[in-house]
């Protein structure tokens, strides 16, 4: 089978890194002709030609509605989104069309690649639905009429597919709220790429906590995109004084960047933390797996409502995959994902109070983190792409 995936991410992005590309890799494996069709965060001509990577061909094709990655991100505007907007709908749908795939597969109801997969379409070419998250609640938008666009099509375009994919139970209970017939949905959770997170070297690790002055430090870390609209880091920075107090030595490392760092930044400063935080912006993304081996813990601070219910956290699972403990609010699919709190721990999203309390008893828990570890790395297991792409291919059977 020919499929053909229509992103607007960009490669390197989380949703494109961390679920549509691995898929895409996995399906190859099992001898499909995948194409990944994409936009880029800083494209130009020399990206637009086809090429070969781990048996998936990617088409990057235009500009996507962001600028720049980790601190430079700049989400687009005015006349300078509707021509980007307008230039990246065509570029899509003329490669998809092209491609001539059996079935083509949205990664993500937004108005470039949904309208691009609704024109080739009509060429009576399957069209299918991947939604991984509450984009017109999650995303920072210029304009209001930006978020009503988006709405739109995450409200309309469930109904118009062949069939969706989700990554969630509350998305799956969502689209099927919508009208879509629930044997037209499938669940395929965010998984983790062997190729990425199966060979950790401790050393490396180590080398990295020496480099960074971490040696002896009980160490935090936050993984992710720094944008307040889509995380609420404020509740990690209300939490931490409360944290220091109790584990004096402790430090807190942001891996990530975005929009929203230089915010961050000036709360660590009014709130005194300063000597205790570090700052490590986005770095390659194949390099992710050494730095999360900094960490004693990892934090994954959340509300309890729509953008974190409707997300399968990518850095819950490569946390586990690294055998390293998580602290996570009981929101969503999180307690299933961590075992009923035996492979992380869970506590009561938006509360700083209770997120500082998480972190100091694993902090101060050596042995509770070793058992954690250990639970991960056996519940990670099921989270593996390979296997996870057997549920993926059901979609396919849906008339």
């Amino acid at each position: 089978m020919k499929i053909a995936f229509l992103s607007t991410s960009s490669p390197i992005y989380p949703s494109a890194l961390g679920r549509w590309l691995p898929l895409a890799r996995e399906l190859a494996r099992r001898g499909h002709e995948v194409h990944f069709i994409t936009l880029h965060h800083e494209f130009c001509q020399g990206l637009g030609r086809p090429r070969l990577e781990a048996g998936v061909w990617v088409h990057t094709v235009a500009q996507m509605h962001v600028r720049g990655w980790g601190d430079t991100r700049r989400p687009l505007s005015g006349l300078e989104l509707l021509r980007v907007a307008l230039g990246g709908t065509v570029a899509l749908w003329q490669r998809a069309r092209a491609v001539r795939a059996d079935v083509y597969h949205i990664c993500k109801p937004q108005p470039m690649n949904s309208l691009a997969g609704l024109l080739v379409a009509r060429e009576r070419r399957r069209l299918y639905l991947d939604c991984d998250d509450y984009e017109a609640q999650a995303t920072c938008f210029t304009g209001h009429w930006q978020r009503a666009v988006v709405r739109f099509f995450e409200d309309r375009l469930p109904r118009l597919v062949a069939a969706v994919t989700v990554n969630t139970r509350f998305l799956a209970d969502r689209v099927q709220r919508l009208g879509v017939a629930p044997e037209r949905v499938v669940y395929v959770p965010n998984g983790v790429e062997r190729a990425r997170f199966g060979r950790l070297d401790r050393e490396v690790g180590d080398r990295l906590r020496l480099r960074y002055g971490l040696v002896g430090k009980p160490t935090v870390l936050y993984l992710g995109t720094l944008s307040l609209a889509s995380h609420p880091l404020f509740l990690l920075l209300e939490a931490f004084p409360r944290v220091a107090q109790q584990v004096p030595d402790a430090r807190l490392v942001w891996l990530g960047g975005g929009e929203d760092r230089p915010r961050i930044a000036r709360r660590v400063q009014e709130l005194g933390l300063s000597e205790r935080v570090l700052f490590l912006g986005a770095v390659d993304p194949a390099e992710v797996p050494n730095y999360l081996l900094l960490a004693d813990i990892t934090v994954d601070p959340v509300h309890d409502d729509g953008i974190a219910r409707a997300r399968s956290p990518l850095k819950v699972l490569e946390s586990m995959a690294c055998g390293i403990p998580v602290v996570t609010g009981d929101v969503g699919d999180r307690r299933e994902m961590l075992a009923d709190g035996a492979a992380g721990l869970l506590v009561r999203p938006s509360d700083p109070e209770a997120l500082a309390e998480g972190i100091v008893s694993l902090l101060l828990d050596p042995a509770r983190r070793r058992e954690m570890a250990e639970s991960a790395r056996e519940r990670v297991q099921a989270y593996w792409w390979e296997r996870l792409v057997e549920d993926f291919l059901r979609v396919y059977a849906v008339a």
